[in-house]
C-alpha cells in the first residue's frame, strides 16, 4: 500500500518537488543515524563532563566595560585568559569551521562529540523555537 502511493504521487510531482522529496528521505536518513550515534555517545560518556563540572567551584567573572577601541594585545591576553579557564575545567578549545553554521557545529561538537551533526542540531533549535512560538502566542491573547 504504501508503494502504490509513493508511485502515485511520485508520478504526479514535478522534478523539483521529486528532489526535494528526496533531500527530505535523505535528511530523514541522517537524523536516524545521528540519534543511534547519540544514544551511543550517550551510553559510551555517560554524562562525564557533566559530573565533572558539578563538582567545581564557579572561576569567579569580573565583566569588562569596554569604552574605547581594544588593543590587538588585549584580545590575546583575554584569549590566554580564556583557555586558563577552560584549562581548569579539564576543557580545551576546539575550532570550528566558520561556514554559517559555526554555532550549530560547536553546539554538535558540545552534545554529540560531532561537528558534523550541526543539521540536527539546527533542526532542533528550529523545532523548539517554532513551539515556544507557539506556547507564547496562546498565552498572549490575540
Amino acid at each position: 500500500m504504501n508503494e502504490h502511493f509513493g508511485n502515485s504521487r511520485a508520478s504526479s510531482s514535478s522534478p523539483s518537488s521529486l528532489n526535494s522529496s528526496s533531500q527530505g528521505t535523505e535528511d530523514d536518513h541522517a537524523i536516524a543515524k545521528i540519534l543511534a550515534e547519540e544514544e551511543e555517545i550517550a551510553s559510551r560518556y555517560g554524562g562525564k563532563l557533566a559530573n565533572r563540572l558539578s563538582h567545581l567551584d564557579s572561576i569567579p567573572h569580573t565583566p569588562r566595560v569596554i569604552g574605547q577601541i581594544p588593543n590587538p594585545n588585549d584580545a590575546t591576553l583575554d584569549h590566554e585568559r580564556l583557555s586558563g579557564r577552560l584549562a581548569a575545567y579539564g576543557l580545551a578549545e576546539f575550532q570550528i569551521q566558520g561556514d554559517g553554521n559555526c554555532q550549530f557545529r560547536a553546539l554538535a561538537d558540545q552534545l554529540y562529540h560531532n561537528p558534523e551533526y550541526h543539521k540536527h542540531v539546527r533542526m532542533e533549535v528550529v523545532k523548539q523555537a517554532i513551539f515556544i512560538t507557539i506556547i507564547y502566542h496562546k498565552h498572549q491573547g490575540d
